[in-house]
């Protein structure tokens, strides 16, 4: 697989705004995972005014997300669904015209909620799993029920079809020590349009010792540019917009969107100055890029819009399985 390109530049599709902007929407979780880093430090503890992304903030990014048709990504220091206002915002959203992905633990993906969602066509249902026992589950999804996940996502999976649904459904594991990504992904596919096995990322905070696949896609010592930022932002329940999803303590400040639009910020001096330090090799003299352990893992071709691509594709011709090309790691 390869992963580089001959040239870098922004992605035509993010020439004007942004591809994905990909929220950290709720820092509240149901689950203590030993490979989350945020288990691992106190960033939660430092949201705690900000532990759910506000209704306010989610629909000024919704509205100007939407009316570009850009994908917006629900994710960050917690669990989605948690947010007490998730189903209605994402409504809102759906309304608005974003294309929307949600990243979910899946251990409250009951049958109401996933009709809605289902109803509205979301794009795409990202479940995390992890494991295919519930022995490993137990560790490495700390606090959740396997037999609960199993049965929400074959749920899940029957309304979609019965529905005629146009959402896409996947599946993810982590390549860990102590875990069988392959016996992971052979458990799953029966329920998913595509499975994703993702690197062990440690964000800075996780041990890197315990990633069972450490094997570059971008080798260190050439400087390659990093995709994300030619392609994405990361936005925090503030609204503060931050260079990349590796900086999920918010040290960089792109900007705000209480007080410029996503479109100005990503065409602003900052990210413009960033991308012109990676297109001249130079990346490394930026203070977060230059300590980035996960910089090497990501990738110009093997990414989430490939992932999406082979989950229409097996969808479409519902075999439900997923090709070498379709077990991809992105953030």
């Amino acid at each position: 697989m390869k992963h580089t390109q001959n040239n870098y530049a922004l992605k035509d599709e993010a020439e004007e705004f942004p591809m994905m902007s990909v929220l950290s929407f709720s820092y509240v979780c149901n689950a203590l995972c030993p490979n989350c880093p945020y288990t691992n430090s106190d960033i939660r503890a430092d949201y705690k005014d900000a532990k759910y992304m506000s209704p306010e903030i989610f629909k000024k990014i919704a509205d100007e997300v939407g009316h570009h048709g850009a994908w917006l990504r629900i994710s960050g220091g917690g669990e989605p669904t948690m947010h007490p206002d998730f189903l209605e915002l994402m409504v809102y959203a759906k309304e608005k015209g974003c294309k929307l992905g949600i990243i979910t633990n899946g251990s409250l993906m009951n049958e109401p909620l996933a009709k809605s969602l289902l109803e509205i066509d979301v794009e795409m249902l990202e479940f995390s799993v992890d494991a295919s026992k519930q022995s490993d589950y137990d560790i490495v999804r700390k606090g959740l029920n396997f037999d609960e996940l199993v049965q929400n996502l074959k749920t899940v999976y029957k309304l979609r079809n019965e529905m005629n649904s146009n959402t896409k459904i996947i599946a993810s594991a982590i390549n860990q020590n102590n875990i069988d990504v392959d016996e992971v992904e052979k458990f799953w596919l029966p329920y998913v349009d595509n499975f994703q096995k993702r690197k062990y990322l440690t964000w800075g905070i996780n041990d890197a010792s315990e990633s069972a696949d450490d094997t570059p896609y971008l080798p260190p010592e050439e400087r390659i540019p990093c995709p994300f930022l030619f392609e994405r932002l990361n936005i925090d329940s503030r609204g503060q917009i931050m260079m990349c999803g590796y900086d999920i303590a918010a040290n960089t400040n792109m900007g705000n969107i209480n007080n410029a639009s996503i479109k100005n910020i990503w065409h602003g001096d900052k990210f413009t100055n960033y991308r012109d330090k990676h297109l001249q090799k130079k990346g490394d003299e930026i203070a977060l890029c230059k300590n980035c352990p996960d910089w090497k893992y990501r990738s110009w071709k093997h990414n989430y819009w490939k992932l999406v691509e082979n989950a229409q594709k097996n969808k479409d011709s519902s075999l439900g399985i997923s090709d070498s090309e379709g077990a991809v790691e992105v953030d």
